[in-house]
């Protein structure tokens, strides 16, 4: 084992904020000390004094991931230590904020002792006048997930070395946050080169001194900015289902909202259709609402809440696909979809006794066979050849003439259903979803016939009393239109 690394802490700003143990070290001791940066106050005053620092501030210019940065610093004092006991310095308190240090406190290969340091951050609270108590976030600005702000908190930014890193944080706050939106900037704070500095989010990265001792604050935003959140969405349909809450919202129950979840759901796949991206999003937040209508109902009641949904809905994706989340190696999408299969098969166990168990009855008719015959398939149960599928179909039309020659409604009504049942197979087999093939038509039916309206309607004549002919002109009209 190599000799000891001593970690020491210069404070956020200038000597007069050292404590004086840590100062009679630094200005006595005959061991190498080293600086994760040289531009701090603190060394500046040292080195006037006598005192030699040696820095890593090569490694940041030369190497371009932060990462490979403090892995290359803690590399190079390990080494060091081998040769005669280490001391290093960094900016602040060890403990915060310091990558270097968690890196060197996790390897055994050299005893680490941190010494201490005065935190910026007492200082920093009270320069700005809050009280963490509030709530507080403090986030290294070097690499951080957008998702994981809590804008209802206070949020302070280490770390901003440069306007590369202000710039990306800049941009991911914009993500959330007016260009308008007041933000701080606190260089040295609590010593006598404090400066405060109020801009514009959108100025941040232009406005931004950077160097060690550079903050960046961003106070508490409003509620009405974080409409975009799921939180804030969480928390209108609570209040909506609360005392003071909306009477119709108040009055919902799971059974009351079953017809408007298919609704919305056929909703969405019109915008789809139609590619109409904004009524996706209009739709797709209308489909939100009946999740968050009903896990809502059901914290109510006390049986579940919307956690629950997002960890069961959670917990299945991550179990159904070990291939990304575990050991498991995967082939193509057939290995994906037997994967799938197996591990759901798993999951009901005795729960389902049929193959075909699982299919919602409440499916249309078109839908439920193609499914119907999509779980059959996987057993072998299918046609090897399309062909055969396609003399089945020809098989059932003719039994369909015969019951129409028969004049048997009940036959006839069995065997068109036979019919559709095959064409749902055909279907499948061409991997084409009957149900959205059949809702297209409609539409482009739609769309057909209410051009013929309008035509007609153009020139005041009266639809029932037009001919076939041509009505059937003016349908070709729209289909070449298409």
């Amino acid at each position: 084992m190599g000799n000891k690394i001593e970690i020491i802490g210069l404070g956020s700003g200038d000597l007069d904020q050292l404590p004086l143990g840590i100062y009679k070290k630094l200005s006595n001791t005959s061991n190498s000390i080293f600086a994760r940066t040289i531009n701090h106050p603190v060394i500046n005053t040292l080195q006037d004094e006598g005192v030699i620092f040696t820095s890593f501030d090569e490694i940041y210019q030369t190497t371009e991931q932060f990462d490979e940065v403090y892995r290359r610093i803690v590399d190079s004092l390990i080494e060091e230590s081998h040769q005669s006991p280490v001391i290093y310095a960094v900016p602040g308190h060890p403990m915060l904020a310091e990558k270097t240090v968690q890196l060197l406190l996790d390897q055994d290969e050299v005893l680490v002792e941190v010494i201490g340091g005065q935190s910026y951050l007492d200082d920093l609270f009270t320069s700005l006048r809050i009280d963490p108590i509030e709530g507080f976030q403090f986030i290294d600005g070097t690499g951080f997930n957008r998702n994981q702000l809590n804008y209802r908190q206070h949020i302070i930014f280490c770390q901003v070395y440069d306007q590369f890193i202000a710039s990306n944080v800049k941009l991911e706050l914009l993500e959330d946050l007016p260009a308008s939106y007041q933000v701080t900037i606190v260089e040295a704070a609590g010593s006598n080169q404090e400066k405060i500095t109020k801009v514009p989010l959108e100025e941040l990265d232009y406005s931004l001194k950077v160097n060690n001792l550079t903050s960046v604050y961003i106070p508490p935003a409003p509620a009405y900015m974080l409409n975009h959140t799921f939180s804030r969405l969480r928390e209108v349909i609570a209040v909506l289902r609360g005392p003071n809450g909306c009477p119709w919202d108040k009055k919902q129950t799971h059974e009351t909202l079953r017809e408007y979840a298919i609704e919305e759901v056929y909703e969405v796949i019109e915008a789809i259709d139609n590619q109409d991206d904004e009524g996706i999003v209009e739709e797709l937040g209308d489909l939100l609402l009946q999740v968050l209508l009903h896990s809502q109902i059901g914290e109510d009641d006390g049986y579940f809440t919307v956690d629950d949904v997002i960890r069961s809905i959670t917990d299945k994706m991550i179990h159904r696909h070990p291939h990304i989340f575990a050991d498991k190696t995967v082939e193509s999408i057939e290995d994906v979809y037997k994967t799938w299969d197996a591990i759901k098969q798993e999951e009901k166990g005795d729960y389902r006794k049929s193959v075909l168990d699982g299919i919602p009855a409440g499916l249309p008719a078109l839908a439920r066979a193609f499914k119907l015959q999509k779980k059959a398939a996987k057993t072998g149960f299918d046609w090897v050849d399309i062909k055969d599928i396609w003399k089945k179909l020809q098989e059932e039309l003719d039994e369909v003439d015969e019951a129409i020659v028969s004049q048997d409604k009940s036959e006839i009504e069995k065997e068109l259903g036979d019919v559709l049942f095959v064409l749902a197979n055909i279907s499948r087999y061409y991997k084409v979803n009957p149900e959205i093939a059949l809702n297209l038509t409609n539409q482009k039916f739609h769309s057909r016939f209410s051009y013929i309206e309008e035509q007609l309607e153009s020139q005041g004549k009266d639809l029932y009393e037009t001919t076939l002919e041509e009505m059937d002109y003016y349908w070709n009209q729209a289909k070449r239109r298409e």
